[in-house]
């Protein structure tokens, strides 16, 4: 049995417009690019490699993306059926390996294929194989890329965009690498690639010529991180999906950036108020909420709100979810998006009380409550809102 390590990287290029391609197929005739129509500063969420070879960046306000690309047809955003989609593809590959690790909605995911070989054949053969089964099952085209970790890997994912694979033997990740621009690591921050390019860096083989200590010297403990990266080194392992923290999350994007503290905390209510019902439904209690808030600017604030014991009551997590937003607005910048998670979740436990908690709710909350999933369940989640709750429908 080979013991080699094996990862695969599958990356479907342009996720979202891929996934509207394959709702409809008329747009496949067409530069295509997904972003709120009717927004007065809408941004580009995603965009087709016809809109892509015009200009077209993602975050790029739409009407400068209209503008250097006239034909194409414009999109809203559907993130539910993004999120429908990558659990379909994920399913496809999950027969595979039992070490997958996927993202989101965006399209990608890591297959460790180490150890594998006898159940599936050489690893470029389950390359090929679940490719071909991705198109002919969800009629999705994927970039595929194997290497011996996940850094070669994603890189040379990054080569053959839109369409392809590439194979990386073992034992050839400084040759593969060296050619490349350093632009291809992932990871790199802003500031380090303005520093690479002050010293005239911008091959990752002139990275790697330099020594651990000069790197260190110059981006302190960074320095390492570069060292690794630029001779192909990555000990992280693909994590199985039962290794990471099961968490649920809910995503909302503003049609046009806002500055409204009143509009926000209602939105972040809202999330709370779905996040309580998904908890209730799977018998789940939660003790942390956390909440990312991404401004127009691109920056991304994180900050998280925390309990001793767990809930699924709306009103405690709105509680939590106001105590992260009022840690998280510190800017005076217009917010594009937030995204309200739930993790450290623990099973619902049967067993009563023998004496009150004041800070539990009581059993009569805990009955208005259930009447008010009763009613979301029959009349839609926005039948019955807070205040300042405003549709998320």
């Amino acid at each position: 049995m080979s013991r080699e390590r094996a990862v695969i990287h599958l990356n479907v290029a342009d996720f979202a417009v891929s996934v509207e391609r394959v709702v409809d197929r008329s747009l496949c005739r067409w530069p295509v690019v997904v972003a709120p129509p009717a927004a007065a500063r809408s941004v580009v969420y995603d965009m087709s490699d016809e809109a892509y070879e015009d200009g077209v960046r993602k975050n790029m306000p739409l009407r400068q993306a209209q503008r250097l690309c006239r034909r194409a047809r414009i999109l809203p955003p559907r993130p539910d059926l993004y999120r429908r989609a990558m659990h379909a593809l994920v399913a496809e590959a999950r027969g595979y390996s039992p070490r997958l690790e996927h993202g989101a909605e965006d399209g990608h995911l890591f297959l460790d294929l180490t150890g594998t070989y006898r159940l599936h054949g050489a690893a470029p053969d389950v390359g090929w194989r679940l490719r071909k089964q991705v198109r002919a099952r969800l009629g999705i085209d994927p970039i595929w890329s194997l290497a011996g970790n996940k850094l070669v890997a994603k890189v040379a994912s990054r080569l053959v965009k839109p369409t392809g694979e590439y194979i990386v033997g073992g034992g050839e990740e400084s040759s593969f690498l060296a050619p490349l621009s350093v632009l291809l690591l992932p990871g790199l921050a802003e500031q380090e690639v303005c520093r690479l390019q002050h010293f005239n860096i911008d091959r990752i083989g002139q990275l790697a010529a330099l020594s651990r200590g000069q790197l260190l010297s110059v981006f302190g403990c960074r320095g390492e991180v570069l060292f690794q990266l630029s001779r192909g080194v990555d000990n992280d392992e693909v994590r199985a999906e039962g290794e990471r923290s099961p968490a649920i999350e809910r995503e909302w994007v503003f049609a046009d950036d806002v500055c409204d503290q009143r509009l926000l905390a209602g939105v972040v209510a809202g999330l709370a108020v779905r996040l309580g019902m998904e908890l209730r439904a799977a018998r789940l209690v939660t003790r942390r909420l956390v909440l990312q808030i991404c401004y127009s600017d691109g920056i991304r604030v994180v900050r998280q709100a925390c309990r001793k014991s767990g809930t699924a009551d709306d009103f405690l997590l709105r509680r939590l979810a106001e105590q992260a937003l009022e840690r998280a607005c510190r800017r005076r910048t217009r917010v594009r998006s937030c995204r309200l998670l739930c993790d450290r979740l623990q099973h619902q436990s049967p067993q009563l009380r023998l004496f009150a908690d004041p800070s539990e709710p009581s059993e009569r909350r805990g009955r208005l409550v259930q009447a008010l999933d009763g009613v979301r369940r029959r009349f839609g989640v926005d039948a019955v809102r807070f205040g300042s709750q405003p549709s998320l429908a």
